[in-house]
């Protein structure tokens, strides 16, 4: 039988709070919450993106059936009393299973033919609706540009669905224009509609932060800025407008 766990002050529980409660650039660790994200990760576990995710540790909730991935993926278990699993998962239903995983480092070269760029997207579910947008048209990779809300926060992976094992994710300190065409969402004056865009490959798409949008952003002249018409309403929800635009440069390329 794995250990059971019962209180916050127990040393394991206390490591293995900590180790999650490191974020952002400095994250070494996440957790998968219940049983349909691990499964999602466990079906994209030999994509480039599932892999940067290495299992660790399986957290069982006490008197819970044993998942069949927890011996095929031979990780050691834990079992957690309600009260920790519910402190684990930050909700208001603690999960029958979770699964730590190490992350690993981000990917590295030349980008690929469609990638998807977010700039100050703060909110993680925002930031995981975004990714799932991207990964279901086909776009190959995902930029996360400064003040992005961290994309293996546990919130952000439920968010994305899945997304984050399917998207490698990497880090983007500044616009640095390639050859590609260059598209920033904005509904601002001297918008190009998204109708007469070319959006053919290479293509980088980036949506601004949900509130203040590009303001106080400094875009090269390679990077245009692109709106997508509206009626009735002031702006539309950044994970929103995602979502239309990687659906039409998916329409345009037939996929």
């Amino acid at each position: 039988m794995p250990p059971l766990l019962t209180s916050k002050a127990n040393p394991r529980f206390r490591a293995l709070a900590a180790r999650l409660r490191q974020g952002g650039a400095r994250r070494e660790a996440t957790v998968l919450l219940g049983e349909k994200l691990i499964e999602a990760w466990a079906a994209a576990r030999q994509t480039t993106a599932g892999k940067r995710l290495r299992p660790a540790l399986w957290l069982r909730l006490e008197q819970t059936a044993p998942h069949p991935l927890e011996a095929e993926l031979d990780v050691d278990v834990q079992e957690l009393g309600e009260v920790l699993m519910r402190e684990l998962a930050d909700a208001g239903s603690p999960p029958a299973h979770a699964l730590l995983m190490d992350v690993g480092p981000e990917p590295a070269g030349p980008l690929p033919a469609r990638v998807l760029g977010a700039w100050g997207i703060q909110d993680p579910g925002n930031l995981g609706a975004i990714l799932r947008s991207a990964a279901a048209f086909g776009f190959q990779e995902a930029l996360l540009g400064p003040g992005c809300a961290d994309p293996f926060h546990p919130k952000a992976l439920r968010g994305s669905m899945g997304a984050a094992f399917l998207l490698p994710l990497r880090k983007a300190a500044a616009l640095a224009a390639d050859e590609g065409h260059w598209y920033a969402l904005d509904g601002g004056p001297g918008a190009l509609p998204l109708a007469e865009a070319d959006l053919s490959e290479p293509l980088r798409l980036w949506v601004g932060n949900e509130g203040h949008g590009w303001a106080g952003a400094d875009l090269p002249p390679r990077v245009r800025r692109l709106a997508i018409p509206i009626q009735g309403v002031e702006s539309l929800n950044a994970a929103v407008a995602a979502g239309i635009a990687c659906y039409e440069a998916a329409r345009r390329a037939g996929r």
